[in-house]
């Protein structure tokens, strides 16, 4: 049984390691979804789309978290595919192959419900992007110099999809100001870039959105779908906005 103890221990540091490297990934200013894909995308050695490659390998840190993540990548498959063969070999007894696939498959099964669960997603990113912060300095971006972020504020990449609560709308319609969010550019799919947008402006699904805000508001306008409950939540977001004004105004005596 140790060799499918084996096999269990390194699927679930992968799941780990690849959860990191998504939460660092956010903190560069890749999107959820982006950060994602590009760290499985290196941790399997499956390899990216040549946009998603020019805005990785062009910026330091992201380089450096991808480079990190392709070596205990391939360390990890090696492992794993060395403690499968072990698994299933150097017995002969039907009775031992058949509890170790069992085992196996409960592993997996196990596993399959930690990655898609959004509770433990939204739980477990929280806790490591907290450590990251804590204990590294990657919140530190090309152009935090210049734009002298600080706090809870940053800027984000988000990549709009078809059911998302932004999706189909003016900026107007969005009313994003009122949450504390400022749409700095967009990046339409054909490559063309809309800088400093106005009202009038349309979102398009798979349109790029360059955000400034506070880290929590973006990162819930990337999971906010066009329902009952994403208009919810920007009336939720909006409240909570005008209670950080407030605060504002009584630090600041010149407003």
């Amino acid at each position: 049984m140790l060799p499918v103890f084996s096999i269990i221990i390194v699927l679930i540091l992968s799941l780990l390691i690849t959860r990191i490297a998504s939460v660092a990934l956010t903190l560069t200013g890749l999107s959820q979804e982006s950060a994602r894909f590009q760290a499985r995308s290196a941790f399997t050695g499956v390899g990216f789309t040549t946009t998603e490659a020019e805005r990785v390998v062009n910026h330091p840190v992201r380089r450096r978290i991808l480079m990190v993540l392709m070596l205990l990548g391939n360390a990890g498959i090696v492992t794993a595919m060395a403690s499968l063969m072990l698994t299933f070999t150097g017995t002969e007894q039907n009775t031992a192959v058949f509890w170790r696939i069992v085992w196996l498959g409960l592993a997996l099964l196990v596993l399959w419900i930690a990655a898609t669960s959004s509770w433990i997603d939204r739980h477990l990113s929280s806790l490591v992007g907290w450590a990251l912060k804590r204990w590294t300095k990657l919140e530190v971006r090309d152009y935090a110099r210049v734009m002298h972020l600080a706090g809870e504020y940053g800027i984000s990449e988000l990549a709009v999809e078809p059911q998302d609560w932004l999706a189909e709308k003016t900026l107007a319609q969005l009313d994003l100001p009122d949450e504390g969010v400022l749409v700095l550019g967009i990046k339409r799919p054909d490559g063309s870039y809309i800088g400093a947008p106005k009202g009038s402006t349309c979102i398009y699904a798979h349109d790029m959105l360059i955000l400034y805000g506070r880290s929590p508001v973006l990162a819930d306008l990337d999971e906010r779908r066009a329902n009952t409950a994403g208009e919810q939540a920007h009336q939720r977001s909006s409240a909570e906005q005008q209670h950080v004004l407030r605060k504002q105004t009584q630090i600041d005596p010149y407003t």
